[in-house]
């Protein structure tokens, strides 16, 4: 596997670099934000690793720049920045995985490769449809009635894992766990807030909603 490694820290990128390449991968470093996101945009890699706060260009914004591109590279933030509201940051914009320093070369290793065994988009079908709404996943591209909704890149994976259980109830368990990667509480209202933002975006411009509350359970999008 080849690993993308923008990291400014000499000694934290040296250690990252050298076990990496003793468990066989390949490293590309960059020791500031601009370089990280020439390499990020032009290079052909397996995974990105990218601190926060870097020289030029910070880490969030290579990933906003990064997703806006439509490059769908798996990004795992390495940070300092350890708050809730952070964490939630750094996966709205685009991140796929959050770890805190100081940190455990075998748990980046291991979240790395959970990251890497995600199956590609192309398994399924690249437009989704249910009614007059229709998902691009390929250009990440949303319309209604022929026309186009601009959505922030979690309210994308949010729409895509209601359109993807259509007719079904999903709970806020399962939009914390499967949109954004949380397998506990973070005791913030993320899911109600960016509904919210969604459903004024592809309901409230048109005759009829598409994503329904349901009381004491969660959410339904249906036709």
């Amino acid at each position: 596997m080849k690993f993308l490694l923008i990291e400014d820290d000499q000694k934290t990128a040296t250690y990252i670099e050298t076990a990496l390449r003793e468990h066989g991968h390949a490293v590309d470093l960059a020791s500031d934000g601009d370089r990280g996101l020439i390499l990020c945009t032009t290079g052909s890699y397996d995974l990105a690793i990218i601190d926060r706060r870097l020289p030029g260009i910070d880490g969030l914004s290579i990933v906003k720049a990064v997703r806006a591109a439509n490059i769908q590279i798996p990004i795992m933030f390495l940070t300092t920045v350890a708050g809730v509201d952070d964490r939630v940051e750094g996966l709205d914009a685009g991140g796929d995985d959050y770890i805190v320093k100081p940190f455990h070369f075998s748990e980046l290793l291991a979240r790395a490769n959970a990251l890497l065994r995600r199956p590609p988009i192309t398994g399924e079908p690249t437009i989704l449809r249910v009614g007059d709404l229709e998902m691009d996943l390929v250009q990440r591209r949303v319309t209604r009635g022929g026309c186009v909704i601009d959505l922030m890149p979690k309210e994308f994976d949010l729409l895509g894992y209601l359109v993807r259980n259509t007719d079904h109830i999903v709970t806020r368990k399962m939009l914390l766990e499967h949109v954004w990667g949380f397998h506990f509480n973070p005791r913030t209202s993320i899911v109600e807030t960016h509904m919210s933002r969604l459903r004024a975006k592809v309901d409230k411009p048109f005759d009829r909603p598409l994503i329904h509350t349901v009381p004491r359970a969660g959410y339904s999008l249906h036709a």
